[in-house]
């Protein structure tokens, strides 16, 4: 079959599924494989003299798997030939056919004795994969060492399916992205295919070249014509890519995010020469973006565009809108993590910007920046056009929860001090029933000529002469020739390329710690650019690491709709309410999926205080519990600890140059886990007076809040609002950036994103970003020196 796009499509698969009592956290299994990072491999022939086949080879370094695969002749096989060779501390080892874990077809294998059990698998969400009927796999030999398993196998029916209507396929004619995850922890059951397993210790993307995968000499009859074969161009004529001049500009931002795009903006409306460049593409409609769901065809209206397809970004079989080479999930595209975020906006209060949470002085009431913010993306908490709130039954059950324990009600953006005891609806800046955001500075940039944004560009370091940049290096080796874009005599680099991509840049300068810039010294494609090591500025980049730690809890109301927990929105959404959105951008697409907000002071046993921010919304990605339930009812309140925490982690790079947490950051310090109990705890003594409220997970017929929290995972507690990898400060001892961010023992370099915060800031972290970025901006003209 094929779409109407002319895309193959697999046969559809049967996939296990209900809503029966279950013992299994999705969380803690391999539902939560964040293939994210990827990396374009180089690949090699290797021969396998015993079984007379060639593979077409990957070498992964992370681990040191070898992955290879052999195809038919053509370029439409509906099968290959595997070959794995894994290290036998690997208990068990899964490869994803597609660019991610959601519904892509995926191939799981582990040693039983001197045996190796398989099993192919799917999943619609980020859970346990279940397995699935259709394909088939045999093994065509296998055998287990000392130092190693290997099996070598058949996949019939593997390079294309279709799950609930979402195709996907592997490219046979050119590179192709994969995805591997291993665990050193055993299966629960070894020798059963259908074994449950714990989530992974290692993972990443690759990219492999398919098309020299293909063989005339595959020893199985495929469904390839007899005389169909795959062709390999032997022409020795080259194709001349046409050189562009090297523009120098004043300031060169690095990172079209919430942060780059207001900085840009405000630059480029000062008169200076500027340039944007960003890694990914466009996003909404206006960008260029032209991604939309089948019920919004023929609209200019994208998944970018539409607040309440949000849920959708993790369940598609193709996201390409994920950074691949971060291990964590981050935005490369136009907006960065804007576009695809639950667009919660929150007003940071003065306190979140205190000298006691590690701000320099000057950067005390940011007011000005607030005000600028304000006025360019005001806030509003109806985002349906109409003045209707839509989908509102879980603000009135847990709005009765929290007047139970003293809280009150607010408009949270009119007063954006107030965050103790109160509640009110979430904030948004959707404009019109669409989304909005830092794109809106985008808008006002886009109308200067002094202004100019390159997409699709990947920044691979900077070029220092000494403690001066004078340059910025891509991979666009067009541009000048070697892809160098320079500035002007006194121009300026501004990385705003997030906690991850700001730090690996700087590794690849020369500027952080010796581990971290060692290993990019190693690798083969960056290491030739590094400075040599007499010019190495030694900073703390990537250490002072916050993130939220955030746990869910999941509770059952009969008055509750879980709006078919948000799987049907992209293919088969409610037709009315897609009707409304399609025709008026009001209803429930108006808006995403948070429903109540609200906010705690404690005291820790520190005496230091900590605030508890929670988030509600219908429908659950986690469910452990023994009880029995209603699906259609369920929601989850997640509970985060923002401002005020302690705990700190470190972030850097792996051999692959991908980012990767190397320390998490989440309840290092026993204070905030004290205090985190203590808001679940209060949270939860209160549920007898709503009545008919259940709590499912955690299952206190099965466990302890305490218990639920030690045994939840700390890489569970992600909630992706990464700050502090180039803190500000007042000393290079400490910190990266100084009063005015500006790199320490650099003249003109900068950093302004999510990695200058100090410390996590009060809410999610999108509104205090752009402020940050506002207040920045402003100290950077006032500077001397520029151009």
């Amino acid at each position: 079959m094929v779409d109407d796009q002319g895309q193959p499509q697999g046969p559809l698969l049967s996939f296990p599924s209900s809503h029966s009592p279950s013992m299994v956290s999705w969380r803690s299994l391999l539902a939560v494989l964040p293939l994210v990072g990827a990396a374009y491999a180089q690949t090699s022939q290797v021969c396998d003299t015993s079984l007379n086949m060639c593979f077409e080879n990957y070498d992964e370094p992370l681990q040191g798997a070898k992955i290879g695969f052999l195809f038919p002749p053509c370029n439409t096989a509906n099968e290959f030939i595997g070959q794995w060779t894994v290290p036998i501390s690997a208990k068990w080892y899964g490869l994803t056919l597609g660019p991610g874990m959601n519904r892509n077809l995926l191939v799981v294998a582990w040693p039983n004795g001197n045996t190796i059990v398989h099993s192919l698998r799917m999943s619609p969400t980020y859970g346990l994969p279940g397995v699935i009927t259709g394909p088939t796999i045999t093994t065509i030999s296998s055998s287990v060492t000392a130092t190693q398993w290997k099996w070598t196998f058949r996949c019939q029916g593997c390079t294309s399916w279709n799950f609930e209507n979402t195709p996907g396929a592997i490219v046979q004619d050119g590179q192709s992205v994969f995805g591997w995850a291993l665990s050193t922890n055993a299966v629960t059951n070894a020798a059963s295919s259908s074994s449950s397993f714990g989530i992974h210790t290692s993972t990443n993307l690759w990219s492999h070249n398919i098309a020299n995968a293909h063989s005339s000499s595959y020893p199985y009859t495929s469904n390839c014509p007899s005389t169909g074969t795959t062709t390999r161009s032997t022409s020795t004529s080259t194709t001349t890519v046409p050189t562009v001049s090297a523009t120098p500009y004043d300031y060169i931002v690095v990172g079209a995010g919430p942060a780059g795009l207001v900085v840009a903006d405000r630059l480029s409306e000062a008169g200076k020469k500027v340039l944007l460049i960003e890694k990914g593409g466009p996003s909404t409609w206006e960008t260029g973006g032209r991604d939309q769901p089948p019920w919004l065809a023929g609209t200019q209206l994208t998944r970018f565009d539409t607040p309440g397809l949000f849920e959708a970004m993790f369940s598609s079989s193709n996201p390409y809108w994920w950074c691949k080479d971060i291990q964590v999930f981050a935005g490369c595209l136009l907006g960065g993590g804007a576009s695809i975020n639950g667009m919660l906006y929150f007003y940071p209060p003065d306190s979140e910007f205190g000298i006691d949470q590690g701000w320099p002085a000057g950067w005390q009431t940011p007011t000005t920046a607030i005000n600028k913010l304000e006025t360019k993306l005001p806030s509003t908490d109806t985002p349906s056009p109409d003045g209707i709130r839509y989908l509102d039954q879980v603000y009135d059950v847990v709005k009765t929860l929290l007047n139970s324990k003293g809280y009150s009600p607010a408009t949270i953006n009119s007063n954006r001090n107030w965050k103790d005891s109160v509640y009110g609806h979430p904030a948004y800046n959707f404009v019109g029933g669409k989304r909005s955001g830092p794109l809106t500075y985008l808008r006002s940039s886009k109308t200067r000529s002094n202004f100019k944004l390159m997409t699709y560009t990947n920044v691979i370091g900077l070029v220092r002469n000494g403690a001066t940049i004078t340059g910025v290096r891509t991979n666009d080796t067009s541009y000048g020739g070697n892809g160098i874009v320079p500035l002007t005599a006194n121009g300026r680099v501004i990385l705003s390329a997030g906690a991850f991509g700001s730090s690996r840049i700087l590794f690849q300068s020369g500027i952080g710690p010796s581990d971290m810039i060692n290993l990019v010294k190693n690798d083969a494609t960056y290491g030739p650019n590094v400075p040599p090591q007499a010019n190495w500025i030694n900073l703390p980049v990537g250490y002072n690491v916050a993130d939220n730690p955030s746990v869910n809890l999941v509770f059952t109301h009969p008055s509750v709709d879980s709006y078919d927990n948000w799987q049907p929105i992209w293919n088969d959404p409610r037709p009315a309410d897609a009707a409304q959105y399609r025709n008026s951008q009001t209803g429930v697409f108006a808006g995403s999926s948070p429903r109540i907000n609200f906010w705690k002071a404690y005291s820790g046993p520190d005496n230091k205080t900590r605030y508890m921010q929670g988030t509600a919304r219908p429908g659950a990605a986690s469910i452990t519990t023994s009880q029995s339930y209603n699906a259609t009812q369920i929601f989850t309140i997640t509970i985060y600890l923002s401002q005020g925490i302690t705990s700190r982690g470190r972030i850097g790079i792996d051999a692959t140059m991908r980012g990767v947490p190397l320390v998490g950051p989440w309840l290092q310090d026993s204070n905030d886990k004290a205090v985190l109990l203590t808001g679940i705890n209060d949270i939860l003594g209160s549920i007898s007076a709503v009545p008919n409220l259940k709590l499912i997970t955690p299952d206190l017929t099965q466990t302890t809040v305490t218990d639920y929290v030690n045994n939840y995972g700390l890489s569970s507690m992600n909630s992706n609002h990464w700050v502090g990898s180039c803190r500000i400060g007042t000393s290079s001892a400490t910190s990266v950036v100084d009063v005015n961010t500006k790199v320490w023992n650099t003249t003109n370099l900068f950093v302004v994103d999510a990695s200058t915060i100090p410390s996590q800031p009060m809410s999610n972290i999108y509104a205090s970003i752009m402020v940050v970025a506002e207040h920045a901006v402003a100290r950077i003209l006032a500077l001397a020196g520029g151009a």
